[in-house]
């Protein structure tokens, strides 16, 4: 029995090893470059989605938060369902249709972006 926890004791302490290596890595890819990653690039906006955030280039990751901005401030979420969105006339040319969910959003708003 001693053998199997002197075992279990080595695989951690490799489990361990691997997390350190791998956290140092990833932390010299993100501060070594300076170049921006896809959710920092700026992107031009369609006619339709730039009715609600607005025509100059933004990053994506600013588009979704002008976009939750503009749900919540239009109270547009599903009052029995918070994950819907309820589309208005200002949404649906985006969405394509009056109802959407979190998580589709994104996938709509790729379409609405260059």
């Amino acid at each position: 029995m001693a053998t199997k926890s002197g075992e279990k004791k080595s695989t951690t302490k490799t489990a361990a090893k691997s997390s350190e290596k791998s956290g140092t890595k990833s932390a010299a890819k993100a501060g070594g470059s300076g170049k921006p990653n896809a959710l920092q690039q700026p992107l031009q906006p369609s006619p339709q989605l730039a009715a609600v955030v607005g025509n100059n280039p933004i990053p994506r990751g600013e588009v979704v938060s002008k976009m939750w901005e503009y749900i919540k401030k239009n109270n547009l979420q599903n009052p029995q369902n918070k994950r819907e969105i309820l589309a208005d006339d200002k949404l649906e040319p985006i969405f394509g249709k009056k109802k959407v969910t979190m998580f589709e959003m994104n996938k709509h708003l790729a379409a609405h972006l260059k």
